[in-house]
């Protein structure tokens, strides 16, 4: 479910549901704005969080069983939209390199517009309530999962053991993952820097790509690796 809230409307013309999905988003947006001032989301009490989103403690527990709970929906509700987003960019008749580049836009441009909540996974996955971490992971094993099949629908490494096309697939999004603290920390209205960092971007998933098209499936008594590579190396 968004985080977004309905469309405004007079208070007194809104449904039970649109008044409940509006405190819904109302909290969610709260604790983003809580960590938005440089707190953690495992210092956040319920609480402040209902305080800034102007309702009273009771009225969240109408909504969330405890802050981990809250936590949970923010995880879902970005991966559920980002990874919709990427299937997008990732459509049948698009060449490698322009999926490459389609994709890195897309992503580049939903860790701007959704900065507090990539704040809140980044610190979150490395930290925190293990239930988070897990869910982090969760969906971290969803977009791999996802990519692997549109990369067999679409033809790509057709020749591939699904567990290394999994293993190219999770690279792709620990790469992606890596990148959005440096997007984030970006200085604002700088074209050129943006530039540049998109494109390198683009060459590190460029490399992972390249990587996989030598990669061979070791055989019994052989080590795996890329043609011409020492094994004594890989």
């Amino acid at each position: 479910m968004s985080t977004v809230p309905p469309a405004k409307k007079r208070p007194d013309t809104l449904t039970r549901s649109e008044r409940k999905d509006l405190t819904r988003a109302s909290l969610l947006q709260a604790a983003l704005a809580l960590i938005g001032e440089g707190r953690s989301f495992t210092s956040l009490g319920i609480r402040e969080i209902a305080r800034e989103a102007g309702i009273v403690p009771n009225a969240f527990y109408r909504h969330f069983r405890n802050t981990d709970d809250l936590g949970l929906a923010l995880v879902e509700e970005m991966g559920v939209t980002l990874r919709r987003l990427l299937r997008e960019a990732r459509q049948v008749g698009r060449a490698p390199n322009s999926m490459v580049r389609r994709s890195v836009q897309v992503y580049d441009e939903y860790v701007r517009q959704n900065r507090l909540q990539f704040l809140f996974v980044s610190s979150e996955r490395s930290g925190g309530s293990r239930i988070l971490r897990l869910a982090i992971r969760t969906e971290v094993t969803h977009f791999t999962n996802e990519m692997a099949q549109d990369f067999r629908r679409l033809g790509i490494y057709p020749d591939m053991p699904t567990s290394s096309l999994q293993m190219v697939c999770g690279l792709i999004v620990t790469t992606m993952l890596a990148a959005a603290p440096e997007i984030l920390d970006l200085p604002p209205d700088q074209p050129l820097l943006e530039a540049e960092m998109r494109e390198n971007f683009v060459h590190q998933l460029q490399v992972v790509l390249l990587g996989a098209a030598c990669w061979k499936e070791k055989k019994a008594g052989q080590a795996s690796g890329a043609p011409g590579l020492s094994a004594g190396l890989f």
